[in-house]
């Protein structure tokens, strides 16, 4: 059994226990979290995240913070000797990434962050067609995900930078960037435009973002907004030979609809294809959580490498908002 503790248990850390569970294997040893009622008795409260990282008897931690407190938290555990796994942001910048990466270099623990949206099942499915080739090489992707916050978001930590670090890029666009990369590599040209004109408060509540990777020529549009009224989640890849397509997203809330993946292959004479010529594939439950832990917990068993989710995606991911960030003077 892996022994687990859990820092932080509001949202995220109660899903990451759920599914801990689900999976077997492991074992939540002992949770802290600055509100004592919100961990229940049937897991041990610890006083602080100190006696988290100062138990030899736990092996993993899970960090589930406010994110001004991942970077920090995430080398504490590093250097107590614990594998780690980190929700995202992994930091407020490269550097801050850059000095965790130390950290668990001198350790030699393992390192995962939380880029959830890689373990769902639609996503997996379009890497696997994309690494067969089958469909040739990504010409273009386009990427839409937004929600709609009311007046209690002002209540939330989110809401204040020194805290969040950004505002919707870091919350929600960091996933939708996080696909672009993976599913088509690098990204080494930016050029973005960040605004506030709604909330009006010191983070960004939409961000228009074009990007490029030169190498091959592919680019990518973002659009990540939370004044969408209505939430949406819609991922486009275009290759050479054909088309995915993905609206929804399976969440716990519901509230982005169902998870549909819609699969063509693409016609160079007339016609064109047609709705009728598409595969779709609806998504029923969501297995990322699951998928996600099963993948964290056999690389420490098996002493894999991470290579979904390591540090080195979160440094080049934090590169690039980055580069979105100082091209509207905010970074």
């Amino acid at each position: 059994m892996i022994k687990v503790g859990i820092i932080g248990f509001g949202k995220m850390g109660k899903v990451r226990a759920e599914a801990l569970e689900s999976v077997g294997g492991g074992e939540v040893t002992a949770v802290y979290d600055i509100n004592k009622a919100a961990v229940p008795d049937k897991y041990r409260f610890a006083s602080d995240a100190e006696e988290i990282f100062s138990d030899a008897s736990i092996d993993a931690v899970f960090i589930c913070t406010p994110n001004y407190l991942n970077r920090p938290l995430a080398i504490q555990g590093l250097s107590s000797g614990k594998h780690v796994f980190c929700e995202k942001p992994p930091a407020f910048n490269a550097s801050g990434v850059e000095e965790v990466m130390a950290a668990e270099k001198k350790s030699g623990k393992k390192l995962m962050y939380g880029f959830n949206h890689r373990h769902h099942s639609s996503i997996m499915h379009i890497k696997s067609l994309i690494d067969s080739s089958e469909y040739g090489k990504i010409l273009w992707m386009r990427g839409r995900y937004g929600k709609s916050v009311d007046d209690k978001f002002f209540e939330n930590w989110r809401s204040k930078k020194e805290l969040a670090g950004g505002g919707i890029l870091l919350d929600q666009g960091i996933h939708m960037l996080d696909l672009f990369m993976y599913l088509g590599g690098g990204i080494d040209e930016v050029k973005a435009y960040v605004s506030n004109l709604y909330w009006k408060l010191d983070i960004e509540d939409n961000v228009f973002a074009i990007f490029k990777n030169s190498r091959t020529g592919m680019v990518a549009s973002l659009h990540s907004t939370m004044t969408q009224w209505r939430h949406l989640f819609a991922l486009e890849v275009f290759l050479e030979k054909g088309y995915m397509v993905l609206n929804g997203l399976k969440t716990q809330s519901g509230t982005y609809g169902e998870e549909i993946l819609s699969i063509a292959r693409n016609r160079t004479t007339a016609p064109a294809a047609t709705w009728e010529d598409e595969e779709r594939i609806t998504y029923q439950v969501d297995m990322s959580w699951r998928h996600e832990i099963e993948y964290f917990f056999r690389a420490i068993r098996e002493d894999t490498p991470i290579s979904i989710g390591n540090s080195q995606d979160a440094l080049n991911l934090m590169k690039v908002i980055g580069e979105v960030y100082k091209q509207e003077g905010q970074e």
